[in-house]
């Protein structure tokens, strides 16, 4: 391969999408997840989220942002957080925000809740929970989830339908509760919700 086409390599992959109704425009690279297109997960999670105009939101994990620019998009009077534990990451999802004109998201480094500000809280998390990450860690995030969430907020999750028992039983365990929303063939998406 000769350099010319190492340096096209190089170069943002910019594509568009409409998630929720709201058209969105990203920019992405090789080395994130799902670069070319917005993998049907996330699209399965948001066609679930319930979303309020006032809703402070965190998108866990965000990526170049698909999930969690939406997020804004929908909750306009909230505010939306956008952590991820790669810096590029973060970097193009603050991008992707500038290049949509979405001013009520901002985005930040952080491994899980870890880096959040211990004083911030939200009325909905959502995710698209990597499968490689870990059943310890997947424990780490419920159980940081629902103390940063405020109370009745909610946890949305998206995670492959083989993890589906692990986090009924594990949102059982933490929150007092699990619903599941819709369960496809490869991913299964699920609602926990801070009662007290």
């Amino acid at each position: 391969m000769d350099s010319t086409a190492i340096d096209r390599l190089r170069e943002d992959i910019v594509f568009e999408s409409t998630l929720r109704g709201q058209r969105l425009k990203f920019h992405s690279t090789w080395g994130l997840f799902s670069p070319r297109e917005v993998d049907e997960g996330s699209r399965l999670l948001l066609e679930h989220v319930a979303v309020n105009s006032g809703d402070d939101c965190l998108d866990l994990g965000c990526g170049y942002g698909p999930i969690g620019l939406t997020l804004a998009r929908l909750g306009p009077q909230g505010r939306t957080l956008l952590v991820d534990k790669d810096f590029v990451a973060v970097e193009l999802a603050e991008k992707n925000a500038r290049l949509n004109g979405i001013g009520n998201a901002e985005s930040m480094l952080s491994n899980g809740f870890a880096h959040i500000p211990r004083d911030r809280r939200f009325d909905l998390v959502a995710s698209n929970v990597p499968a490689k990450v870990g059943k310890e860690l997947l424990q780490i995030l419920l159980h940081d989830a629902r103390s940063r969430l405020k109370p009745g907020g909610r946890l949305y999750v998206v995670t492959v339908t083989g993890l589906r028992r692990f986090i009924e039983r594990h949102c059982k365990d933490v929150f007092g509760n699990y619903e599941k929303l819709k369960q496809g063939k490869h991913y299964t998406v699920a609602l926990a919700a801070r009662t007290g």
